[in-house]
């Protein structure tokens, strides 16, 4: 390949590598502002608390979904028990719906007057005195919510890991009579570790981002303090200072990932032992039944209840009259997920090839750094971008102001662009992931020969490249596009006034306790989210 080419490849990933720095950068440099003073005065006063509360609620959540996700993997992988092929993919579902939604659905059914409370009632004869009840909008009810939706990142690498990795060393040591459970403790556990490890990183990188449920449980967490920070008490250094703390959280769960991915094995010596071969671990019927309860119930409290109880609330006279506006937010939904596809696509192309065309130890550091974007909470990535480009804006404004005798307001701030922007910096890694798998599939030869007879660039990517990659750009568009419809934190900080999306319009009318009038819309975003989850699940068993 020419050198001018490899080149403007390596141009092309420093230019986005250099997009999706930018909130990053932003961060660190607001973070030295102010001086030691400024820090020490956000330690006295509420960084504290945001530390405490965001650790506390990623331990909870996190080992709930390790303990849950862990456990489940392992029965479906290593034992038969009645209704296993069907809970082997129903045990993904929860993630199909968003934590936000999950956690208004539960805090309807639990809280005083609530069906699940009112029942216990009328079935005691209790009045609101005589018995005591958890209290769901608290921390433990937040860290529960994210939990049974969330276990599937850590079910799904374990349960590969566990029909990936060697059997031999298990079946040894059960001939040696260790039994089932030691087995598992001093043999798959340790093997499935690295596994385990990834899928936890993931869940507390959404723990970490998550907005609606701390805000809607009242948990103050680096997210929410931000939020309020920023627009609600309007001090933006202390929402940037909050943003470099949590920018620590970041990079510490980055490393993590990073360190269980190279930790894993593609080992698939299991995958052959283990076929048409009679499970590792043979159950009683009576362990076969709590087998059953065991995976069935993160099934129905993670996805059947959440999404029956909002059926429900749907079909109600009330539900059906709020949906005057519902094609406008749909609309807005639908050309914001096309913009930010279109935008992850194209630089996700551009990645791929430069990763392709000249591989280096530059074009690797740029693709990490414009791919980081998955890790940065939307909270984060918004007062992030919000910051320098709030400055170029007004020195654009002030240029066409004086130079074009422009009238208007800023340029940039509060428009489409900015928040289709910050939407594509978020999701790139989920278009690049998918788009960079396309390209390792075609081999290198069928470029080098379409060069040999004359075609030109153009005419390759046309007729070489498009029909190839066409099932990996139309995975990665419906991913970024599904994505970017239930994004929350990031469109309510940098939306327009005039821009309603479905996650936004459920949001405030839940916000209001107006739940039976946000079923329809969350229930369409709980539908949408079923695509990729199935598509997960499907790569998982491959």
């Amino acid at each position: 390949m020419p050198a001018g080419w490899a080149g403007g490849w390596i141009i092309a990933a420093l230019v986005i590598a250099a997009l999706a720095g930018l909130p990053i950068a932003a961060i660190l440099v607001a973070s030295l502002s102010g001086g030691i003073g400024a820090l020490a005065h956000l330690a006295r006063t509420m960084l504290g608390e945001y530390v405490w509360n965001t650790g506390l609620l990623m331990l909870l959540a996190g080992t709930f979904a390790a303990l849950v996700g862990t456990g489940c993997a392992w029965l479906v992988a290593a034992s038969d028990f009645p209704g296993r092929r069907v809970l082997g993919w129903a045990l993904v579902l929860p993630l199909a719906v968003p934590a936000y939604i999950a956690a208004y659905i539960y805090a309807d059914m639990l809280d005083f007057a609530g069906p699940v409370q009112t029942a216990l009632r009328g079935f005691t004869g209790w009045g609101a005195r005589d018995y005591a009840f958890p209290e769901i909008r608290s921390l433990g009810g937040g860290a529960l919510v994210l939990g049974l939706v969330l276990y599937p990142y850590v079910y799904l690498l374990a349960r590969t890991a566990f029909a990936t990795q060697s059997l031999t060393q298990f079946r040894a040591a059960r001939s040696l009579g260790a039994g089932p459970a030691r087995a598992f403790r001093q043999v798959a556990l340790p093997a499935a570790r690295p596994a385990i490890a990834g899928g936890l990183a993931l869940v507390l990188m959404e723990v970490l981002a998550d907005f609606g449920v701390a805000e809607y449980f009242a948990i103050p967490t680096f997210s929410t303090g931000i939020f309020r920070s920023w627009l609600a008490m309007g001090d933006k250094p202390a929402a940037l200072k909050l943003a470099a703390v949590m920018l620590l959280f970041v990079v510490a769960l980055v490393a993590l990932e990073a360190a269980t991915r190279a930790g894993r094995s593609d080992s698939r010596d299991g995958l052959t032992a283990r076929a048409g071969a009679e499970p590792l671990v043979a159950l009683s019927p009576l362990g076969k039944a709590l087998a059953f309860i065991a995976c069935l119930a993160p099934v129905l409290l993670g996805f059947v209840v959440p999404a029956g109880y909002l059926g429900m609330m749907a079909m109600s006279d009330v539900a059906l009259a709020a949906t005057g506006n519902l094609a406008a937010y749909a609309a807005d939904s639908l050309w914001l997920g096309l913009a930010a596809s279109g935008v992850c696509l194209v630089a996700a192309l551009l990645l791929a090839f430069a990763r392709a065309r000249s591989p280096s130890r530059l074009t690797a550091g740029a693709i990490r750094l414009g791919t980081l974007g998955y890790a940065l909470p939307g909270a984060l990535l918004a007062v992030g971008l919000l910051a320098p480009l709030g400055a170029l804006d007004q020195s654009l404004t002030r240029f066409a102001r004086d130079a074009l005798g422009w009238t208007g307001g800023l340029l940039l701030t509060g428009t489409s662009a900015i928040l289709v922007y910050a939407l594509s910096v978020r999701f790139l890694t989920v278009a690049y992931n998918s788009v960079s798998g396309g390209m390792a599939r075609i081999p290198p030869a069928l470029d080098s020969a379409a060069r040999s007879l004359g075609a030109g660039p153009a005419r390759v990517l046309a007729r070489i490249y498009t029909p190839l990659l066409a099932p990996s750009l139309a995975g990665a568009a419906a991913l970024v596009f599904i994505d970017t419809v239930r994004e929350l934190p990031a469109t309510l900080i940098l939306r327009p006034f005039n821009l309603e999306t479905l996650a936004t319009r459920t949001y405030r009318l839940a916000s209001d306790e107006r739940l039976v009038e946000a079923s329809i819309p969350a229930l369409i975003l709980l539908a949408a989210g079923l695509l990729p989850v199935l598509l997960l699940n499907r790569l998982s068993r491959r």
